[in-house]
């Protein structure tokens, strides 16, 4: 049992990684092939057949994996793409680094996922593409997304960064969409440290992100020497160096295997939050639709703060100072300032959006939290919770 579990600070998140990573990654080294190579290729491999995807291609992150999908797409400058304004701001930041423009839009208030209604009136004669993304791990309204951008002729490229393994209408996502993409960032359900993936069922795409993901050199040099080919080489585009490493595949071969088993853990510790917060009326919970599941990445509970005396910031540190890890997901990227500078965005534009972000609060969610810090996050939350609610109650009796 860790010092943690017996009363210490219990961290926001913690990677899942142990003894058969560590071999895994040492098999590696002892190989002398560190770059990509055969354990990229199998990783690949296993990554299609789990989420059901006809193609995978390995990179360095999700922020590559979405910038690679825009490109196979024919995403070019001066395009459009829609994104939503609750996100990382790696989803937008791709969009701009093509040369292409963000265009933000609001959120359904329940699922805090891209509202399709608000999506569809966003679209104009420059829109290609949308980024619908799957927050925390709960899945988009696929079908009306899918429906709405069929009928405007616009690709959908996933951004799943947190959605390994959730799965929408019994599909995996990685299945659903001409492209989905996904992130194996250290605090991902699936961890390498750095790296992301592409999965569509388009071959030629698939094929020509393999080429630009290492300088648009037409064959790597795993596979030149597989098929003692001549060491010349061509550059057929002018790529990037995205490139994903054996390293990390072999720790993402191992993690993948326990995918399902650490999926059930976060799972089992989302339904014990939910149970203990329910029935408090300061306290909204995450809901999963009836035919969608999530992969518990993030749990995000909401504040009530009609019902409180705090804002969530107040509550939050309350939360710290009892040593509680939480965090906050996402802060819309209308309020930041580049976004404000770049495209002239302001407060107010996505009014949905805003309000949520200020009462909500992500919770502590990962395999390895054991079943007495669970306890305590819920202790610590009904306590900070009750504790704002006397002294609302206390400010109303003295203001009467």
């Amino acid at each position: 049992m860790t010092n943690e579990a017996h009363g210490g600070a219990i961290p926001f998140h913690r990677a899942s990684l142990g003894e058969e990573e560590i071999r895994a990654a040492g098999e590696v080294i002892r190989s002398g092939w560190l770059t990509m190579g055969p354990q990229t290729a199998r990783f690949e491999h296993e990554f299609s057949e789990y989420v059901g995807a006809r193609h995978a291609v390995a990179v360095c992150s999700g922020t590559a994996a979405l910038h690679l999908a825009l490109v196979a797409a024919g995403v070019r400058a001066g395009d459009e793409v829609i994104v939503p304004t609750n996100t990382f701001t790696a989803t937008a930041e791709a969009v701009g680094t093509i040369g292409a423009r963000p265009v933000l839009a609001d959120i359904d208030p329940v699922t805090m996922n891209l509202d399709p209604p608000d999506f569809a009136r966003r679209i104009t004669s420059k829109t290609r593409a949308v980024i619908p993304v799957h927050l925390g791990g709960l899945p988009c309204d696929m079908d009306a997304i899918r429906a709405i951008a069929l009928r405007d002729n616009l690709h959908v490229i996933e951004d799943a960064a947190h959605a390994l393994p959730s799965t929408y209408k019994s599909r995996r996502i990685g299945a659903v969409s001409e492209f989905t993409c996904f992130s194996f960032y250290a605090t991902k359900t699936l961890a390498t440290g750095e790296g992301g993936m592409i999965t569509t069922r388009e071959g030629i795409a698939a094929e020509r992100m393999r080429v630009m993901r290492l300088h648009g050199i037409g064959r790597d040099a795993w596979r030149r020497q597989q098929t003692g080919e001549s060491a010349d080489y061509d550059v057929k585009e002018a790529g990037f160096k995205y490139n994903f490493t054996d390293l990390q595949a072999a720790i993402g071969i191992v993690q993948l295997a326990k995918s399902d088993a650490m999926n059930d853990a976060r799972r089992k510790i989302a339904e014990r939050y939910s149970r203990a917060f329910e029935s408090d009326a300061a306290l909204e919970i995450p809901v999963e639709p009836p035919d969608s599941t999530s992969s518990w990445h993030l749990y995000i509970l909401r504040l009530r703060l009609d019902h409180l005396a705090s804002h969530r910031s107040h509550f939050m540190a309350q939360l710290r100072e009892k040593g509680i890890g939480c965090s906050m997901h996402f802060k819309p990227l209308h309020l930041h300032s580049y976004y404000q500078r770049q495209y002239g965005y302001r407060p107010g534009d996505f009014p949905r959006a805003e309000n949520e972000y200020h009462r909500c609060i992500s919770l502590p969610i990962y395999p390895d939290l054991a079943h007495e810090q669970v306890e305590r996050v819920i202790s610590a939350v009904l306590e900070t919770t009750n504790e704002c609610r006397r002294a609302r109650a206390k400010s109303a009796h003295a203001s009467a």
